[in-house]
């Protein structure tokens, strides 16, 4: 019997719970859930005899090494950061592990090691990064296997609402961690290269520098350049391509609105303010602006923000929010950022009822026999309902079905690893096919 360590059993798990629970009698393995929270935990399991759920606390050192010891694959669906004490016990005791998050320089440290110890790690096999890397290297591949030479490439990514449960002025609503919406685009410098010409944008421009996508079909969305593209280009193996964008997608008007969040400071995440359970909505944002015995808080932030008479939409987004009434703050000593959480999660919160959306759009402009060919490639998953989510299918298959590849010994390759190899990019998109995640191309010249 094959026994599967998963550490963190929070909202993007529910799929990839499921699917391994289905799995466990037919392919002989045992599951074990940890997650700080033992009841939410042991909610995810049912009742199945090869399951079980236990608090667990990754910071505690003797149990999350006699945790993993017991293991033989560790899923680590933790927050980015603390992967790397799991993927270091990993190493040291040779024992796999799968997680949905970026590479780290901390994690990438380990690839000696994890070789020296015959250790596969794969990471970044969620929806974003993840499903981007197999849709996109799966095209990359068959025009290169063709004789054509890709010259740009740009895909973006969303994590919206799906167009019948969108109710409110902002066109969005929380379908992953909100702690991450808030800080998004403040990891480092926003780096990319666009026909041939780098590009460097700073968090106080990013939601200001927008590209309009059409996706055939949704209609139009808007994107913001996410984290450092360039490094792509060697992991695709495009070092002179003119174009690699990454980004992010939001409906149009979102990113000008969240702007003044941004230009106000509301998203900084890095001191606290003393108190702030004394505050009231009103009394935080004015706490940005300057003073003026006469002036409302109204009137300072569009003053501040050099709104215009018709700038009525934009507006209108702040006042949904709330953001100026005398609603007290429940939290104590908080930052900015996380005050700012609190107050969007009163009114971005998934409905029961609620379906997300995931929408992926790639473009490739590649020559072909001495022709320039234009190929997008899109993909849209719909949410059932605010528990089995667009965001928890998109995230949760691919990391699933990579840890059964790797249970199989059909991934067997040590080292710390990112999906855009054949032998994980094709089984893994074709098996999630059977569960609607699958992409249409559309060939533009």
């Amino acid at each position: 019997m094959k026994n599967i360590l998963l550490i963190g059993a929070g909202r993007s798990t529910i799929s990839l719970i499921e699917y391994l629970l289905e799995n466990l009698e037919s392919e002989d393995w045992s599951l074990v859930v940890g997650d700080q929270n033992l009841e939410f935990a042991t909610s995810k399991i049912g009742n199945n005899p090869r399951a079980k759920a236990i608090k667990f606390d990754v910071t505690d050192d003797s149990q999350r090494v006699t945790e993993i010891q017991k293991a033989d694959i560790v899923i680590s669906m933790l927050p980015a950061h603390m992967h790397i004490s799991v993927a270091r016990d990993c190493v040291s005791f040779k024992k796999n592990m799968v997680t949905a998050s970026y590479v780290s320089k901390e994690m990438r440290s380990l690839e000696n090691d994890a070789i020296k110890n015959g250790v596969t790690i794969i990471n970044e096999i969620g929806v974003d990064p993840g499903i981007d890397h197999l849709s996109a290297m799966n095209v990359i591949d068959k025009i290169r296997d063709n004789g054509g030479k890709i010259e740009e490439f740009e895909t973006f990514t969303g994590g919206l609402i799906a167009p019948e449960s969108d109710d409110n002025p902002w066109n969005y609503k929380f379908t992953w961690n909100p702690r991450n919406v808030v800080l998004a685009g403040q990891g480092g410098a926003v780096k990319f290269i666009q026909s041939g010409t780098y590009k460097y944008i700073p968090y106080c421009k990013l939601f200001r520098r927008t590209e309009i996508i059409d996706v055939e079909g949704y209609g139009k969305f808007e994107g913001y350049a996410n984290r450092d593209s360039l490094m792509y280009r060697s992991v695709y193996k495009l070092e002179d391509v003119k174009t690699m964008y990454r980004g992010t997608l939001r409906k149009p008007g979102f990113s000008r609105a969240w702007n003044v969040f941004v230009q106000l400071g509301a998203t900084d995440d890095s001191y606290t303010i003393p108190n702030s359970d004394e505050l009231t909505f009103r009394d935080f944002i004015n706490l940005f602006l300057a003073y003026n015995p006469t002036d409302s808080v109204e009137l300072k932030l569009k003053h501040y923000l050099n709104m215009h008479q018709d700038d009525v939409e934009l507006f209108e987004k702040l006042e949904w929010l709330d953001i100026f009434k005398p609603i007290q703050i429940p939290l104590r000593n908080a930052t900015p950022a996380q005050i700012l959480q609190y107050i969007l999660e009163r009114k971005w919160s998934l409905n029961k009822e609620d379906k997300d959306m995931i929408v992926m759009w790639h473009k490739f402009i590649y020559t072909m026999n001495g022709k320039r060919k234009e190929l997008h490639s899109s993909m849209v998953v719909r949410g059932e309902d605010s528990l089995r989510t667009a965001m928890a299918k998109t995230v949760g298959y691919p990391v699933a079905i990579a840890a059964k590849m790797i249970l199989k010994n059909k991934i067997n390759t040590p080292g710390v690893h990112i999906p855009i190899t054949k032998e994980i990019y094709k089984p893994v998109l074709e098996e999630l096919k059977q569960y609607g995640i699958d992409f249409s191309e559309r060939q533009i010249v």
